[in-house]
């Protein structure tokens, strides 16, 4: 009997064996299941993260590269090029710079600064390089970093056909005297060198006034006032507008027309009583001997359109501290500022 029952109890062994090992192998997989989907959980957490990391990474290192790379070029471009018009400085540094000791002079200039500062809300200023195109140099900058437009007169004319006109329609033979600065080059091809500037003016005017981007006609003012040549060809350009503008309101007062006040007193004097004299006693001196004088800028203002006002600081505390060339511009015109220390040499203000 006993020996029958023995098969029995072996089997109910084995088959609580097998179930313990099935319920032992069932529980491990699940906690290994858990386990594996709780490491792909955290892997792919893992991979989104550091994607994300690596992404704003990557953007914050390609903004700084940019902003070191716009460092360097900035430095290295000063350094190594050189600007006719210099980057903004902050205008009370510049002036602590400038003007230091305890002169009247001196205590003049500081307060002149601190009151462009105070009440003309001007924050700094732009050196012009000191020769004697830099009142033409000043102008002429503002007017292409402004995308300020043509004058009305010459939309209605083709500027680069003038000097043929003056020769030809006006009989100005004596413009074959004209005198490019320090080059002093006249003869017979005056014209075409006349001609070569004032299309130079037209193209570069005509693209900077179709820019709207503030930032990209600075950068191109940058590397156009970095060319030597091609500045010099621009100021030349500039002074035969004004001697144009000059002989034709000449013809204009020989008719009996009515002219500006301005006109009026240049005719008065002995050493511009007609535009060859205009030209050979001032218009040809600038660049070379001299730079712009006032009834100048009256005339550069005039043949430009634009109201140029300049703030004079060593005529600080009086009435002649802030002036206006023409002192009654047309309401439209657009306006640019300058500031001198001496009426020798301009720089430009930065609102």
């Amino acid at each position: 009997m006993c020996h029958g029952r023995s098969p029995v109890g072996g089997s109910d062994q084995v088959h609580s064996w097998t179930l313990a090992t099935s319920q032992a192998l069932d529980t491990i997989w699940r906690m290994a299941k858990g386990f594996v989907m709780l490491a792909v959980s955290f892997l792919v957490a893992a991979v989104c993260y550091f994607r994300r990391l690596h992404l704003y990474s990557g953007h914050k290192l390609k903004w700084w590269i940019g902003y070191l790379q716009r460092k360097f070029k900035s430095k290295y471009f000063h350094s190594y090029i050189s600007l006719s018009v210099e980057a903004e400085v902050d205008l009370l540094s510049y002036c602590a710079r400038e003007w230091k000791g305890e002169t009247p002079r001196t205590k003049l200039m500081r307060k002149a600064y601190e009151e462009l500062f105070w009440r003309h809300h001007i924050k700094c200023v732009r050196q012009v390089k000191r020769d004697n195109y830099d009142a033409l140099r000043s102008v002429l900058f503002q007017i292409f970093s402004q995308g300020i437009s043509f004058p009305s007169w010459m939309k209605e004319k083709d500027i680069v056909k003038l000097p043929e006109k003056l020769l030809f329609s006006q009989g100005c033979n004596w413009i074959q005297q004209y005198s490019f600065g320090p080059e002093k080059y006249t003869g017979s091809n005056v014209f075409g060198k006349l001609r070569k500037c004032v299309e130079l003016l037209k193209t570069q005017w005509t693209e900077f006034n179709g820019i709207r981007d503030y930032h990209k006609r600075g950068s191109m003012c940058n590397t156009l006032f970095s060319d030597a040549i091609l500045e010099y060809k621009l100021y030349e350009a500039l002074k035969f507008i004004m001697l144009y503008q000059v002989t034709e309101v000449y013809e204009q007062m020989k008719m009996k027309k009515v002219i500006p006040s301005l006109f009026r007193l240049l005719f008065s004097r002995e050493t511009s009583s007609d535009p060859l004299s205009f030209m050979m006693n001032h218009l040809n001196s600038i660049g070379d001997t001299c730079g712009l004088e006032q009834i100048d800028m009256f005339i550069l203002g005039y043949s430009l359109e634009v109201k140029i006002k300049v703030f004079r600081l060593f005529k600080f505390n009086s009435r002649d501290f802030e002036v206006c060339y023409p002192e009654e511009p047309l309401r439209d015109w657009p306006e640019i500022s300058l500031l001198t220390e001496n009426d020798r040499h301009y720089h430009i203000p930065v609102f």
